[in-house]
């Protein structure tokens, strides 16, 4: 247990969004983790609309602990009615969407 953030970056160089979570991870007798967790702190407005948003758009995120090198861990998240967070890991990278859209 303990706390991490969850980051959505557009690419290596871009971090759209960070959000903190507590968290809670266990893992089994072959190493395989589960994580589930909540947000640190209730989203304003705003802060909901970019996290539905994101979520919509991809919901892959990088999980970083306190004190780890900014790297991360990709996982998907998934989010229940009561705002349960569960996350799971995306093996060698993959699972992240390519997606274009104009801002104008």
């Amino acid at each position: 247990m303990g706390q991490a953030s969850l980051e959505w970056w557009a690419n290596r160089e871009i971090c759209l969004e960070k959000y903190g979570i507590d968290i809670t991870v266990t893992a089994d007798e072959v190493g395989t983790w589960q994580a589930t967790g909540r947000h640190a702190n209730l989203l304003d407005t705003t802060q909901r609309e970019g996290w539905d948003f994101l979520m919509e758009m991809d919901p892959h995120f990088a999980v970083v602990c306190p004190g780890e090198d900014n790297s991360g861990i990709l996982v998907r998240v998934f989010e229940t009615e009561d705002g349960t967070l569960t996350l799971m890991e995306v093996p060698n990278g993959h699972g992240s969407v390519n997606i274009t859209f104009d801002l104008t």
